[in-house]
């Protein structure tokens, strides 16, 4: 029989080979990371049929290591010891509970991911990432000429396999619940549902008080036509101002802005449009927020878990905590509209109220997610899940879409798309098959508002600082209670380590009412 020690040793070798086969795996899936990258920045138009090959190629190769018979044999042996070694470190035989956590931790992370891709044929995960890859330059071709029947064929496909895909994991769950579940694993749809209801159901009052006010904004501040390369050196500008590392990080333009990238390399994109300096300065901002997290992860624990952000709910309280709770502040605009002015002489006589205000404005009347204010943004998430639903569950048919889309912007919004292009087609998400991405949205700016009345409570004010452009006590509080956990926790177990409290949205709601309700003068706000 095998000594106490002679168990332990087997158990780190264990722990040894499994941490080197899940860095293969996630060097892997950072590697294709690296081409998508390259294919929405700086791929040759014509290069969409070999790149959907190599993604194919090596999304099959991580299947193939992660369902492996040796992964599962690893996994097993590893939880077998999870008992054993709780009770040595109860008693103080082991070596630091910590590592044990951390060990713990990592073997949930893989357990959960190895235990949904042996349920779905490798034939399947190859045919999704071919199709997600062909599917990329079909949806910018149709948005660009505005043809939603070019892309409804790739829709529909991606649609069966997604629903393919699912019932592999879980025949008896709902399809849909089982697709949220890959963008946010630990807070379950009907949080989510419940999330998006509450706000729905009290930003609305919000905002048709907003819409009676007699009160104008600054909007125009920010009016005119703006030179692309100057709007690129303000982008430089402001990542400057925010802390943004250019050591492991660059900036490019995308039709799509988005972050991708590991710690030691977390690539910011954004776009640039003459008339909308404002959107391209927040749209930085935004997709630093989602590069400062990933930066903010250990170094020493990069290609583990550990060393991996928590799920799109919590990447997205960091995008959306610096554009919003940041950004949009009339502290940043003290201490940043110098910057702009120097930038662009048109704008050396707007105030940092203007700027405030303009950055701020309500407007129901817009069509475009990417470019809606910070309260109405929610009803658009509402739409795309409410269609996504209904199109996963076969409620709706794909070639209805159109229709759903523009009658559920007249009912929510009060405005009707005119074209594809500015309806529907305007979302890159389903043509990677990302159905269940768009709640996390709504969830992440929850959130934000939560950890940031948290950092509050632990740091004091943080308009000073804003104001003065020191952000480092902020990102301090951020890496130490958020970034460096890696995947350590759960994401309710991480936001109660955080804030001391449980998912709620009433910080945010507290939040819009308190601003929005100063800044057009509303009564009982």
């Amino acid at each position: 029989m095998a000594t106490d020690q002679a168990k332990s040793e087997q158990r780190t070798d264990a722990y040894e080979q499994f941490e080197d086969r899940i860095e293969r795996i996630t060097n892997v899936g950072n590697a294709a990371g690296i081409l998508r990258w390259d294919q929405e920045v700086v791929m040759p138009e014509e290069g969409t049929p070999a790149r959907a090959q190599q993604l194919s190629a090596l999304s099959s190769i991580s299947h193939e290591l992660l369902t492996a018979d040796e992964t599962g044999e690893l996994l097993e042996q590893l939880e077998a010891g999870e008992t054993t070694e709780s009770s040595r470190e109860a008693s103080g035989e082991a070596a630091s509970s910590d590592l044990a956590e951390e060990r713990q931790a990592a073997v949930r992370e893989v357990r959960r991911k190895y235990d949904r891709e042996t349920s779905v044929p490798q034939e399947l995960v190859e045919e999704i990432s071919e199709t997600t890859a062909n599917a990329h330059p079909t949806w910018k071709q149709a948005k660009e000429e505005d043809d939603f029947e070019q892309f409804a064929p790739t829709l529909e496909k991606l649609v069966e396999l997604k629903r393919e895909y699912a019932n592999h994991i879980d025949p008896d769950a709902d399809p849909y619940a089982v697709l949220f579940a890959d963008y946010e694993p630990y807070l379950d749809l009907e949080t989510a549902e419940q999330v998006l209801e509450q706000l729905r159901d009290e930003l609305v009052p919000l905002i048709d008080a907003i819409d009676d006010s007699d009160v104008d904004l600054a909007t125009d501040t920010f009016a005119g036509e703006f030179d692309d390369d100057d709007q690129e050196a303000l982008a430089r500008d402001v990542l400057d101002s925010l802390g943004y590392d250019w050591g492991r990080g660059r900036l490019d333009t995308a039709p799509h802005p988005f972050s991708s990238g590991t710690q030691f390399d977390a690539r910011v994109t954004t776009r640039f449009e003459e008339d909308d300096l404002l959107g391209s300065l927040t749209s930085t901002i935004h997709e630093f927020g989602h590069a400062n997290y990933t930066l903010g992860l250990p170094d020493e624990n990069y290609g583990t878990p550990l060393g991996e952000s928590r799920d799109l709910t919590v990447h997205e309280s960091q995008s959306r905590l610096w554009e919003n709770h940041v950004g949009r502040s009339q502290p940043f605009w003290e201490q940043f509209l110098p910057t702009v002015a120097d930038r662009f002489a048109e704008l050396e006589d707007a105030t940092p109220e203007d700027a405030y205000e303009a950055a701020n404005q309500v407007y129901d009347d817009n069509l475009i997610r990417v470019e809606a204010d910070e309260l109405t943004y929610h009803l658009h998430i509402v739409i795309r899940f409410e269609i996504e639903r209904d199109l996963i569950s076969g409620d709706l048919a794909v070639e209805d879409v159109p229709e759903a889309w523009n009658d559920k912007y007249e009912e929510y919004l009060g405005v009707r798309p005119e074209t594809d292009a500015e309806g529907c087609l305007q979302d890159i998400h389903w043509s990677h098959g990302s159905f269940g991405y768009f709640p996390t949205y709504s969830l992440g700016s929850v959130l934000a508002a939560q950890l940031y009345a948290a950092a509050e409570d632990d740091l004091g004010d943080l308009d000073d600082r804003i104001e003065d452009g020191d952000f480092d006590d902020l990102n301090g509080w951020l890496r130490e209670n958020i970034h460096q956990h890696g995947k350590r926790y759960t994401t309710p177990e991480l936001i109660e380590q955080a804030t001391g409290e449980e998912f709620t949205a009433d910080y945010f709601l507290e939040y819009a009412k308190s601003k929005y309700g100063e800044l057009y003068e509303l009564e009982g706000y």
